[in-house]
Parts: C-alpha cells; structure tokens; sequence
C-alpha cells in the first residue's frame, strides 16, 4: 500500500490535505487527485492532519485507515460558557476519599492523554502508574529524607517551598507528600529527547483535565518530581528504563469535597503587538 490512498470517486480535489499537511508531503497537480512528494514515506510524521481534514473521507492513510479514524460528533462541541467553566473549575485535589482507582480508569485517563501535541508528532512519552499503598508510602518516606537533605543544605530554597512545614506534618503521622492519594502516575522518557519534557507537561495536562470528565481529581506531584529527578536514591526506586528520567508526575484519587464557586486569578499582564 502507498502512504496513502484516495478515493477518487469522492474525493472533490479541493486542495485541503495539501494546505493543512504540516511535513509538506502531499501535491496535487492542475486537475489531479493529491499524491504523495518524492521521498514522503520517510519524511511524514504520521500526524492523521490528512485523514482528519479530508471533508468527504476520501483519504486513507497507510497506518491509519479512514475506518478506524471515528468522525467528529459536532453535537459534542463544548459552547464557549462550557468550555469556560470546565476550565475554571477545574481544582488540585489534595484529598482523597479512601478509595482506590480501578485499573481501568487509570488506563483511559492514559488513552486519553497520548492525544496530547508533542513535538514533531514524537508520541515520545512513556508512563509508569503506581497504585500499591505500600509502595507509595516507601516513596514517600524517600521523598522525606529528600527534604531533609534540602533543609540541610539549600535551606533558601527548601523554605521557599514550605518543606520545613511538610517534613513537620509527616513526622506526626500525616501524608503531607503524596497527600493519601490512591494512585500516582508518572510520565517519563529519554533523557536526551529533547521533545519529552514539554510533551510530557502537555500529556499530564491533557489527563489532568480529562479525570474531571470521569470524576477524578489530580494534583500535579512537584515534590515527587523535584526528588525523582534530583535525589538518586528516589531515582533508584522508580525503576525507570536505562536512560529514561521522570518528566512529570500526577497524584490521582476519587476527590473527597466538591468545589462550588469558581476562585478569581489575578489579570493576565499582556504586551499586545498587533
């Protein structure tokens, strides 16, 4: 099969797959149907611009089949006031109902986060879901003699961030790390992809978002992430593969309140150029 293959009894060469592919791939030549450039199969980043633009579902593409690309449901469209309040309500959880996440819940938060953009199309990054209590709890406890060591030797900077009050409440008995949430997950990759930490920042964005539709609620883990990628004995611990580091981490639980009101931030400083 060709990279990819028109129907040319549907297709109405409007030019659209041309103008939207972003590698620059496709041509269509006066009165032709669009064809792929010389050299295209090594040069297309697999994206589906084209299978998702064509308006009359006459390109196929040879990874990705029309058939297995379902079609928009505009009846699905958010209106502007949905879309606002989605956003603005969105909250961290930082407490949890004592209730574990089903495995297939945190799997569709994953599916749904690889649709996030990465660089280049890289789909570039890995993910490590940690959901045994105990197991937490020992990371925990290495995040804490983590703390200790920041107080101890970049105080500045250790009570900047409060760790003095945190390692204070974990030495009474409470989860002031991971907060008693069920499950953590964490994106990782190459630490030589240049992509994945920003791939990887927009992916736990994607999944923190998507458990509000399923009633879950994350909070972005930056002390596990600050002690994963800093403190050899927490990197020890995760296991990652050879050359990986952790690019990001999520604490993920059924959340224990619901939130009312939607809090005001301050006004955005903006420098128009128009």
């Amino acid at each position: 099969m060709n990279l990819f293959e028109i129907n040319e009894h549907t297709c109405n060469r409007d030019g659209i797959c041309v103008a939207t592919c972003p590698a620059g791939i496709i041509e269509m030549k006066q009165g032709e149907y669009p064809t792929p450039v010389t050299g295209a199969e090594d040069i297309c980043i697999r994206c589906g611009h084209c299978v998702a633009v064509c308006p009359t579902g006459s390109l196929s593409h040879s990874e990705m089949s029309i058939q297995k690309c379902p079609p928009v449901k505009k009846e699905l469209d958010l209106s502007l006031e949905q879309g606002e309040q989605f956003l603005r309500a969105r909250r961290s959880i930082r407490t949890y109902k004592e209730k574990s996440v089903p495995e297939n819940e945190l799997l569709k938060l994953i599916e749904l986060a690889r649709y996030a953009p990465t660089g280049h199309n890289s789909q570039s990054v890995e993910w490590l879901v940690l959901g045994n209590r105990d197991e937490l709890k020992h990371l925990a406890g290495i995040i804490a003699d983590w703390m200790r060591w920041m107080l101890e030797n970049m105080s500045e900077v250790a009570l900047s961030i409060n760790m003095d009050r945190a390692i204070r409440g974990w030495e009474k008995g409470m989860d002031t790390i991971l907060r008693g949430a069920p499950a953590v997950i964490v994106a990782h990759a190459a630490k030589n992809d240049m992509f994945a930490p920003t791939a990887s920042t927009i992916a736990l964005s994607y999944l923190e978002l998507a458990a509000t539709s399923m009633g879950l609620g994350c909070c972005w883990a930056g002390y596990f992430n600050a002690a994963a990628t800093t403190f050899p004995p927490m990197t020890k611990a995760l296991l990652l593969p050879e050359g990986h580091q952790c690019m990001g981490s999520m604490m993920v639980g059924y959340p224990k309140f619901r939130y009312h009101r939607l809090p005001l931030r301050k006004s955005p400083e903006i420098t128009w150029r128009l």
